[in-house]
């Protein structure tokens, strides 16, 4: 008998460690979250910012919310500061509220968003040091009106996504305005830098993830892709389809090319596309429309922030079918109320795999 052909007795070992390597740094890092529990307050601190971070795009990684900061300091540290400062406070501020530390990282995000938001819509020139005292208040106040909202917001078994972010950066803007002698604000309008058609609307899809934290260039919306794709493949593929769904409407070419159109809808696609919903492939063409809504949505000029994807994404999760493989998932039984990922890319490519072969073979039995 040729034993030329049989699999060594390393091979499986070997292969066994690269999965385990793997497992340590993708999916929502588990281990380094146990291992961070019995550390010092410092090094527990450090791992929820980070996944605050990572947290606006549904994402629970510290190693991704390293390369998202990495792509906001890309774009600009100023902006990246108030980011970071944003998530610090907030996330302290829900500790002395004394509210649920197992869920850190979510105490974070939204002050992400302020920090980051109220920085790119200032009128006044980066290293403004002031702003940081407005931006600590605002922060401050993110876990308050987050614990308000989710109160009302379990008797649906609701997630409240970016509201407290939305609502706390539109008061800023209209205490403050464009005559404030302290604060003024401004809508910013991302330069265009290309000149070829073709190039800046394949451009515009990392742009468009880029612009969830206010990032116009594509380096910077590539990067964070990138810090997607290590947590979650079935993230970053529907971040990018949702943000090239924003491209579908006839908007303005400056707008699309800016990612002004995308974000929104990649935020409705990811959250549709298998974080509150299983996936299956009806569930994967429900986040397209979803994006696709949510796209007619900014159409509507609504403020600025993420009220579209907020809204239309709400609205979609409202929806009762009969239909099995179209199952939402409740929060109280999820890992975390934004999170509900794949631990490794294997586990999600034969997630992908099964279901699209479970489609096929539906439309299959209708040909015949």
């Amino acid at each position: 008998m040729d034993n030329n052909n049989q699999p060594s007795h390393d091979e499986g070992p070997a292969r066994s460690c690269f999965f385990s390597a793997v497992g340590l740094f993708t999916g929502d890092m588990r281990l380094c979250r146990e291992w961070v529990k019995r550390q010092v307050l410092v090094l527990q601190l450090t791992d929820w910012i980070f996944r605050g971070v990572a947290q606006v795009m549904f994402v629970n990684n510290p190693l991704s919310g390293v390369l998202i900061t990495c792509s906001l300091f890309l774009q600009n540290p100023w902006w990246a500061l108030n980011g970071l400062l944003g998530t610090l406070t907030s996330t302290v501020s829900a500790m002395l509220l004394g509210q649920n530390r197992s869920d850190a990282g979510l105490h974070g995000y939204n002050g992400t968003l302020v920090g980051m938001l109220m920085a790119v819509f200032s009128a006044k020139e980066s290293w403004y040091w002031w702003l940081l005292l407005p931006n600590m208040f605002m922060s401050m106040l993110c876990p308050v009106v987050s614990s308000a909202l989710s109160s009302v917001a379990s008797k649906w078994d609701l997630p409240i996504f970016t509201l407290p972010f939305n609502i706390l950066v539109c008061l800023h803007i209209a205490a403050t305005g464009a005559d404030h002698p302290f604060f003024p604000e401004v809508r910013r309008s991302p330069a265009l830098h290309l000149k070829a058609f073709y190039l800046q609307l394949f451009l515009s899809v990392p742009v468009g993830v880029g612009q969830v934290y206010g990032c116009d260039s594509p380096w910077a919306g590539g990067l964070i892709l990138l810090a997607l794709l290590l947590s979650s493949p079935t993230i970053c593929f529907h971040a990018m389809l949702g943000s090239a769904a924003g491209l579908a409407l006839a908007a303005p070419h400056k707008d699309i090319f800016s990612g002004l159109w995308g974000y929104n809808s990649a935020l409705s696609c990811i959250a549709i596309g298998g974080v509150f919903y299983v996936l299956t492939w009806q569930t994967h063409l429900l986040a397209v429309i979803c994006a696709l809504f949510c796209a007619f949505m900014t159409a509507l000029a609504l403020p600025a922030c993420t009220w579209p994807f907020c809204l239309s994404t709400l609205i979609f999760l409202l929806i009762s079918s009969e239909i099995q493989a179209i199952y939402r998932l409740f929060i109280s039984l999820q890992q975390s109320p934004q999170m509900l990922q794949l631990d490794t890319l294997s586990n999600c490519a034969c997630l992908h795999l099964k279901y699209c072969m479970k489609g096929l073979s539906v439309i299959a039995m209708h040909i015949e």
